[in-house]
Formats: structure tokens, sequence, C-alpha cells
């Protein structure tokens, strides 16, 4: 049973979002890359682990706190006698360990996962013992990518590569499993303090004035120009949407980017640069938001 879906990355999706409004800095387009490739690879992870077959409860995305650390977990498997933490990463290439340090082929270090996922199962073995919960807890990476190789690799470590997925899940359904109230207690405890919102935003500062207005191809992710009176049209992907289906989403991406601000008729109007009437765009925000004030100090949310 999955308790918690995987969701798209906040952070992931706002800078989606500003893509095709503005010239994103650099290192808000590597940190881009660098969400849509690990996403990628955790969805990747979550159709692979659908061929688990035991009586289970999984929790994705979690991010949890101990004693004012942060820590973040890919996915969280609680069975009848044990507990999986998975770790996943979506690297491709040739990789080896030198030592303490994690190298690609061409002898560049990076971030080595192993201690990541080291960090991860410490402070979730404290967390399970503050919440009283003594259950062996097994740690996983898992490289999902087919293309990623880890020369001359331990014999004896967490790692799980490509070419040992299938065997690792049949050695998982081999093990039978039956939950009670115990284990849901603990997922329900993890769930609660689960942290909604990171406190740390990466995204550079923006503001609407900045960014180009307009409608942006749900397919491709281009500004969208040619329309008629039932559907958008995409000159670069030649994909169609219905037009309020292209409103809808044009004022859900304007929530995400502007939380804190009121949605009205006007402001969608110069949000969509004009293309819309305000008619259209209030019979679209009527139908799908609930109306707040009267007159001109009308709102939706």
């Amino acid at each position: 049973m999955i308790l918690k879906e995987r969701t798209k990355p906040e952070e992931l999706q706002l800078l989606q979002a500003l893509k095709p409004r503005m010239e994103l800095e650099e290192k808000d387009a590597q940190n881009l890359r660098t969400l849509e490739k690990g996403y990628e690879g955790e969805v990747q992870f979550d159709h692979w682990f659908k061929g688990y077959q035991v009586e289970s409860i999984i929790i994705n995305d979690l991010l949890l706190e101990v004693n004012g650390t942060l820590f973040q977990i890919d996915s969280f498997v609680i069975t009848q006698d044990r507990l999986h933490l998975f770790e996943v990463k979506n690297l491709e290439g040739d990789y080896y360990l030198d030592g303490d340090k994690f190298k690609t082929a061409a002898g560049k270090e990076i971030k080595n996962p192993l201690h990541q996922l080291s960090r991860a199962e410490s402070l979730l073995k404290q967390l399970l013992k503050e919440l009283g919960f003594y259950i062996p807890l097994d740690p996983h990476l898992v490289f999902i990518n087919p293309e990623f190789a880890l020369l001359q690799a331990p014999l004896k470590s967490p790692i799980i590569l490509p070419n040992q997925l299938n065997r690792f899940m049949k050695n998982m359904n081999r093990v039978s499993s039956k939950l009670n109230t115990k284990h849901t207690k603990l997922a329900e405890a993890l769930l609660s303090l689960h942290i909604k919102k990171s406190p740390y935003s990466r995204v550079s500062s923006y503001d609407f004035s900045m960014l180009r207005k307009g409608v942006v191809c749900r397919e491709c992710g281009e500004l969208m120009e040619s329309y008629n009176r039932y559907n958008f049209y995409c000159s670069h992907c030649n994909s169609k949407e219905t037009i309020d289906s292209a409103v809808l989403r044009t004022i859900v991406t304007y929530q995400l980017l502007f939380p804190e601000q009121k949605v009205t008729t006007s402001i969608i109007y110069e949000w969509v640069n004009g293309i819309f009437s305000p008619k259209t765009i209030r019979r679209v925000l009527k139908h799908n938001f609930l109306v707040q004030g009267e007159g001109s100090s009308t709102f939706y949310e």
C-alpha cells in the first residue's frame, strides 16, 4: 500500500514554470537540470517498484528533522520484520570508488551518494528510537539508470546496480510479510512529522514585471500564440489544447509563482498578455474557484 505518493518537488515546479518566462541564471538552469534528472530517476524507481508484491506500506518523498537537522528519504518501505530505506540516483556513465571518494571514469570527484545514504540512515535510526520503534533498518542505494556502471564495485555494500535490479526484486518478493497496527502507527507517525515545505529554496528572486506574459504550451514549454474560438495551437510542436484548459493551467501557474497574491480577472488578463477576453477568464475562474468579494474587490481562491 502506498501511503504517500511521489509528487514533483515544488522547487522543480517553480523552475519549470519560470524557464519559458525568463532567462534563468546559470545556477538556476543547472539546478533545474539536476532536479529534472533526479525526479525522472525517482519516477523510474516507482515504476520498477510496482513489481514488489509483498504486504507493505510505502512512503515516498519524506522530509524529516532530527535535532535541528533536515534529511530527505526518497522511498521508505515498512514490512513485517524489516524497514527499507531507498536512496535513488539517476547517474549515467562509468564511475568508480577511490577509497572514500566517488569519481567519474575521467577522475572527477562528485558527492559520494554512499555518504548521503549513511547520513539518512543514521538520522532515521535516531528518529525511530525517539518514536519507540525498534525494527531493523536496511539501507539501499539504487542506481536506476541502465547506462550507469560502477567499476570495481565492492562486494558487500548497500549498492544496487542496474543489472542487479531484477534479482533484488525477486529476493524482496521471497520474504513474506504481514502487517499489524504497530506498522500502521509507525507510518502515521512518520507522515505526521513530514515537512511539507522545504525551508531551503535555491530559486533566484523574481517578480511579475520581469516575466514574459502569455500561455505556455503544456507539451514543449514554448509560448503559444495561435488559437480560435475553442482551441489553442502550438506552432512549435503542433499540439492543441482547449481554451478553458489553457486558461486554467495558466492561472494555476500564476498561483504557483505568486502564492501570496490574489487572483483577479484583471491580473490574469495581464498574465495571459491579453490573449483571452476578461469574459473568458472570468468564466473559467467562476467554474474552478471560489468567488470572494464583490464588484471591483472580487478575487478567486
